[in-house]
C-alpha cells in the first residue's frame, strides 16, 4: 500500500458471535466483494486481538463471518454532510412549577 493512499479509519467490524473490532479499511466495500480487507486491527479498547500476531498486518474477513460494518462519519477523511449522522439533541423541557399537595403530605406523615 502506498503511503499516500487514503484509508478509512476506525471502521468497526461486527463479526458473528465475536466482540466488535476496530480496523482501517483500504476502500469502501463494493457489492461484488466477498471479503473485507483491512489493517491496523485492534479491539475496541485499542489492544491487539489474541488471534493477531501483528496488528499492522493485512487481514481478510469473509463476509460470511461479518454481521455488519460500521463506518463512522468523516472516517474517510471527508467532512460529514451537515446534520447527517449526528444525533439530534432533544429540546429542553420547560421548567414547571409544581404545586405541593398539603393534604397528601399530611396523610403520608400520619401513616
Amino acid at each position: 500500500m502506498a503511503s499516500d493512499t487514503v484509508v478509512i479509519r476506525n471502521a468497526v467490524i461486527h463479526l458473528t458471535n465475536e466482540q466488535p473490532l476496530l480496523a482501517d479499511l483500504f476502500e469502501l466495500p463494493a457489492s461484488g466483494d466477498t471479503v473485507i480487507m483491512c489493517t491496523n486491527l485492534r479491539t475496541m479498547g485499542g489492544k491487539r486481538p489474541v488471534f493477531a500476531d501483528h496488528i499492522e498486518s493485512v487481514f481478510y474477513f469473509p463476509y460470511v463471518h461479518v454481521r455488519f460494518l460500521e463506518i463512522p462519519p468523516g472516517a474517510d477523511g471527508k467532512a460529514p454532510p451537515p446534520d447527517k449522522g449526528r444525533r439530534q439533541e432533544p429540546a429542553p423541557e420547560p421548567e414547571v412549577e409544581l404545586e405541593i399537595d398539603e393534604d397528601f403530605l399530611r396523610r403520608v406523615r400520619d401513616a
